[in-house]
């Protein structure tokens, strides 16, 4: 059988078909390749764009801060002492003035600032969309920027902190950043409640940065920061602030330190301290911040220790009676102020007594008694006597730079040691732990935590064991025999002015050279503490005066007393408390 015949022209027609499908097939590949391509080079050019692009090409999306305040730091009575209010903050934007290599100029002359200063600024953001100039504007200037509206030049909000009371109590409320960040004081301390969430929006915006659209969950809140309310009173910490000053220029003094303190809850209600730069003497200490800014200051009342020379002998004095190693009535053999120790070493008192009974020996605040005392007491006992009443470690307050104060180790305790503690040397202590521990004479015979915020829900106490370093017996009997200090011994100047029945002890001691090597025989460190009113005692204040001038004045109780005594009445007339001097019995002379 023949095969079927096809016409001749069938193959060319096939191959037409074939080509044309590849080609479409290679145009469609073609096609699909390019278009990955620019899908691709889209894709990288939104994750990942090359630097120049970033630099010319602006986004398409903007996120826009909304601002949370801070938190408010209030006294113990919710008085503002510090809290935040907004400024405006200059900015240029150097791809977007008209020369960015004049504008730091035209700045400068409308606002009368520092050319050089400002155009440093620019130059070093040029390749940026975002240089901040100024970060505070005043109101002046903030006016002058509106009006003149000069193009790639920008005014934005920013929170600025602010205290309503000055300087008043500023090293302890602390200092807040530009970034609205707590750098000292409690505004460090407290920082993470103090400091709000901040919110903020996510939109889509055109080449002309306008907004078009704003997502579903665009827009996140952000959240304000809590408040934080200190047991510090304004007008205790005006009261503190005010006497100490007079008092440190009454005696021409390097500095002094002053504490107001709640002995049953622990709150530091005041605390202060002044330095001065006496020409001639030069500072007694060094505190380069303070210079800077008050609210830098170092807080040195939990710092900075020093030697309590007779203040001190209140604890050694309780703790020898509580032992039963002295009776009351006992008399001792004061030498007419001059004694020499078992060892040889010689002992003096600043007025001589040929016999003082072991009260007596408080009261005139004897050196050679205390010493004699001391030594009854095992080194062991002494030693322990420092460290229940919190000497030698620092209270927990929390406050930044806190100090254990200094005492000498066990291994390094010599016969010496022994009776200088027992006056107040060779031991240093700072101001706020000396309150603590005086504290205890004005409760049943423990020593409160220290307070330094008053607890509230969001800022709450961390509990706390009490100390107790001796009975209520023994605080009551010791309180009443520092109220014959205030009428019959070294507390008398005080008394004259004081208008509530205060019970407290002085203190004199040697000013220790910088560095070590001893003592100056004539520049002193003197204090006075306090506690009243003598039945139900509500406060403890201390005095603390540096280097004072010795032909002022330069022992404790005649120039700390009244100061003491008189920050005490302010301070308990405030609180309403009723006089109580009509109860006492008179002095005598």
């Amino acid at each position: 059988m023949n095969a079927p015949h096809r016409p001749e022209s069938a193959a060319p027609a096939d191959f037409e078909a074939r080509r044309f499908g590849l080609a479409l097939s290679l145009l469609l590949v073609s096609v699909i390749g390019a278009m990955s391509l620019v899908l691709a080079r889209v894709a990288q050019l939104q994750i990942a764009p090359s630097e120049n692009l970033v630099r010319h090409a602006p986004l398409t999306s903007s996120t826009r801060p909304e601002m949370a305040n801070r938190g408010d730091v209030l006294d113990r009575r919710g008085r503002v002492l510090a809290t935040s209010r907004v400024g405006y903050r200059l900015f240029v934007d150097p791809q977007e003035v008209e020369d960015p290599y004049t504008i730091a100029i035209d700045l400068a002359q409308l606002l009368g600032r520092d050319p050089v200063e400002l155009d440093r600024k620019v130059q070093e953001r040029l390749d940026k969309r975002y240089a901040v100039l100024i970060d505070l504007l005043g109101d002046a200037e903030l006016e002058a920027v509106r009006t003149a509206n000069l193009r790639g030049v920008g005014i934005e909000p920013v929170l600025v902190r602010h205290r309503p009371y000055g300087d008043l109590a500023a090293p302890i409320i602390g200092l807040v950043g530009t970034d609205h960040i707590g750098r000292s004081g409690v505004e460090s301390i407290y920082n993470s409640i103090l400091t709000g969430r901040p919110g903020r929006l996510r939109y889509l915006r055109d080449v002309n940065r306008n907004a078009m659209w704003v997502e579903r969950d665009g827009h996140e809140p952000g959240a304000d920061g809590r408040n934080v309310r200190l047991a510090i009173d304004v007008e205790m910490q005006r009261i503190v602030e005010e006497e100490i000053l007079v008092g440190v220029e009454a005696v021409n003094a390097a500095g002094g330190r002053a504490i107001i303190f709640d002995p049953h809850s622990g709150e530091i209600l005041a605390m202060t301290d002044v330095l001065r730069d006496r020409p001639g003497f030069g500072p007694f200490t060094d505190d380069p911040l303070r210079q800077v800014d008050p609210s830098l200051a170092r807080l040195r009342c939990v710092t900075d220790p020093y030697e309590p020379g007779s203040t001190f002998k209140s604890f050694v004095w309780a703790r020898v009676t509580e032992l039963g190693l002295v009776p009351l009535d006992e008399v001792f053999n004061t030498h007419n102020g001059s004694y020499r120790t078992p060892r040889g070493r010689r002992i003096s008192d600043a007025y001589p007594y040929p016999e003082l009974t072991w009260e007596g020996v408080m009261i005139k605040s004897s050196n050679i008694g205390m010493a004699q005392a001391a030594l009854r007491l095992t080194d062991r006992q002494l030693q322990q006597c420092v460290a229940d009443f919190g000497f030698g470690r620092p209270t927990g307050s929390g406050l930044p730079g806190e100090t254990g104060g200094i005492v000498t180790t066990p291994q390094a305790w010599t016969h010496y040691t022994q009776t200088s503690v027992s006056m107040g040397h060779e031991i240093a202590v700072t101001p706020l732990q000396m309150v603590r521990a005086f504290a205890a004479f004005c409760r049943d015979g423990s020593m409160p935590p220290i307070n330094l915020i008053v607890p509230t829900a969001d800022v709450p106490i961390v509990p706390y064991v009490t100390q107790r370093p001796m009975l209520e017996s023994t605080a009551r009997l010791t309180r009443q025999t520092m109220r014959k200090v205030m009428t019959h011994g070294s507390g008398r100047k005080a008394n004259e002015v004081a208008r509530y029945r205060m019970f407290g002890k002085s203190g004199t001691a040697e000013l220790p050279r910088k560095g070590g090597g001893g003592y100056h025989k004539d520049r002193y460190v003197i204090s006075f503490i306090a506690g009243a009113p003598l039945e139900d005692p509500r406060l403890v204040v201390l005095c603390v005066i540096e280097d004072p001038d010795r032909s002022l004045g330069h022992f404790g109780g005649a120039v700390c007393g009244p100061v003491a005594a008189t920050v005490m009445n302010r301070a308990l007339e405030y609180l309403g408390v009723p006089g109580d001097l009509h109860l006492d019995e008179p002095p005598r002379n």
